[in-house]
């Protein structure tokens, strides 16, 4: 009377679906450097804690009697899992089991996990590798007709940009629908020498262009992560990788209806760094490293950048003052002089996204020239794009203050935190401001007065020298167009006080935007 029979059925499925590919293939996966999904679960998540979904999916084949004779399991690897303590769904592909097509496909086990991610409001992380679900010419001979495509499901996966973090990994070699999934998250990487992310493949440009291309040099992590923009961040290795994914969740809520987490904090919140009051240059054509400033005010180690290689005339990243999560905004003086131009915008924009839909307070480091200029940025777009980054911070939400530590100029100066708001601002004695630069803009405003002069060089840099006594930053302090001005050592305890303050209008305003991100 007893079902032991089919329990043993059970778990010897189970154990046949662990075999994926095969042995051949799971060696030639090891052999390219590369984990087994499986292999990938198990580094990431806490030891013991993957629940499997759908481990039973797949294509069997019985004899004369109805017995199982061979078993192929379903190329997606489902589950829910602790990452660091904290409950996750995670699906990846299977690369051994037809390179993850979709003619390898078992149902809508990927489907399944974004909705179980969205209704039970979990972070949902993907470990793409190959085609990620997309197509594969072998699913006409299968079911002997074409199809006109669809993105089936698409809705919930723009819900889920609202609703909980969403990290995706390019594992492989990714094209089609598996590298639009990896471009569509909140935060996205790659592996240095062992990832790909194509819209198609090395074959299909061949065949489209007539020449041969090499999968790196047609879409590897250096394209990506350094010149498209299409993922975020570049590591070195899966391990890496894994390390990356924690830090990055560590710093968000499980979902939008939570506030970030507090971590513990063994940085004074008093501390006050000397260096800060020589960091920045007397000369104002000169550089700096402004991660210098980011780390000096952060709580210690706590800095993590997000797109380091792309826009990189803006900083971004997320950090913890006392403990508290926030978004880190600031202008690299090192790229285009730290003006933004049109991938800088882009970033701009997504990273506001980002904090804005998980409520993390924003600090913008503010150096801001203004918009990049010249024919280049004319060429990129950099005003449409610039006029998009303007629009996600006015969209925002979020509570939000400037140190203004440098220059503030234009349009994108103005852009630096919300005037229709409180619009908190402090300033360091080395701040400069404007509609545009003196130096360029006596040039406009007295043009005619310098070419009438008889030394008109001499004459340019007279009407300088008497512009630049006011441009003092005490003297927009007398007419409160600033409204403090403050000794740089004094940033972190101020900002500590600020961030304390910003988690308490934080609970007011949990639950879903009215807009998901644009990714």
């Amino acid at each position: 009377m007893s079902w032991q029979d089919e329990i043993d059925e059970l778990h010897r499925r189970e154990k046949l679906a662990e075999r994926m590919g095969g042995e051949e293939r799971i060696q030639r996966q090891h052999d390219n450097g590369r984990l087994t999904v499986r292999e990938r679960i198990d580094a990431l998540v806490d030891s013991g804690s993957f629940h499997e979904i759908g481990a039973l999916a797949g294509k069997a084949s019985y004899d004369s009697e109805g017995k199982l004779e061979s078993f192929t399991p379903s190329n997606f690897v489902l589950g829910t899992a602790d990452l660091d303590g904290r409950r996750v769904v995670i699906g990846g592909d299977d690369f051994t089991v037809r390179g993850g097509a979709a003619d390898a496909k078992i149902g809508d086990k990927s489907g399944y996990g974004e909705k179980y991610a969205l209704e039970m409001r979990l972070p949902l992380i993907r470990l793409v590798d190959g085609s990620g679900g997309g197509g594969s010419v072998k699913t006409l001979e299968m079911v002997g007709h074409s199809y006109v495509p669809a993105l089936h499901g698409f809705e919930t996966t723009m819900k889920l940009m609202g609703a909980v973090p969403v990290i995706c990994a390019c594992m492989g070699s990714v094209a089609g629908l598996g590298a639009v999934r990896v471009t569509i998250s909140h935060f996205s990487l790659m592996i240095e020498g062992t990832s790909q992310l194509f819209v198609a493949g090395p074959p299909i440009v061949e065949r489209g262009f007539g020449k041969p291309v090499e999968k790196n040099e047609l879409g590897g992590s250096q394209i990506h992560a350094h010149g498209s923009g299409a993922v975020d961040n570049e590591v070195a290795s899966e391990q890496e990788a894994f390390a990356t994914i924690k830090r990055f969740l560590s710093y968000l809520p499980q979902n939008v209806w939570q506030a970030p987490p507090r971590s513990a904090c063994d940085d004074p919140v008093d501390r006050r760094e000397e260096a800060l009051l020589a960091v920045i240059p007397r000369d104002r054509r000169q550089m700096y490293e402004v991660r210098e400033v980011i780390h000096a005010v952060v709580d210690r180690d706590s800095f993590f950048e997000i797109s380091p290689g792309y826009g990189r005339s803006l900083v971004v990243g997320l950090a913890r003052f006392d403990g508290f999560s926030v978004g880190m905004m600031a202008n690299d003086t090192q790229h285009h002089g730290g003006a933004v131009n049109a991938t800088a915008s882009e970033k701009m924009m997504r990273f506001v996204d980002l904090c804005d839909t998980f409520h993390l307070p924003m600090i913008n480091l503010v150096d801001n020239p203004g918009f990049l200029i010249g024919t280049e940025a004319e060429q990129e777009g950099t005003v449409r794009l610039g006029s998009r980054a303007l629009m996600a911070v006015y969209q925002s939400s979020i509570p939000w203050v400037s140190i203004i530590i440098r220059r503030c100029y234009g349009v994108a100066g103005a852009g630096h935190g919300k005037t229709d708001g409180l619009n908190l601002r402090y300033a360091w004695p080395s701040a400069d401001w404007g509609s545009l630069p003196i130096e360029g803009g006596v040039q406009a405003a007295y043009r005619r007065d310098i070419e009438a002069a008889d030394d008109p060089d001499a004459r340019r840099r007279e009407l300088e020298a008497m512009l630049e006594q006011y441009r003092s930053p005490l003297r927009t302090a007398e007419a409160f167009g600033i409204e403090e001005v403050i000794d740089p050592r004094d940033t972190r305890p101020l900002l500590v006080d600020w961030v304390r303050l910003a988690y308490e209008l934080i609970p007011s305003q949990l639950g879903p935007k009215a807009r998901t991100p644009r990714p």
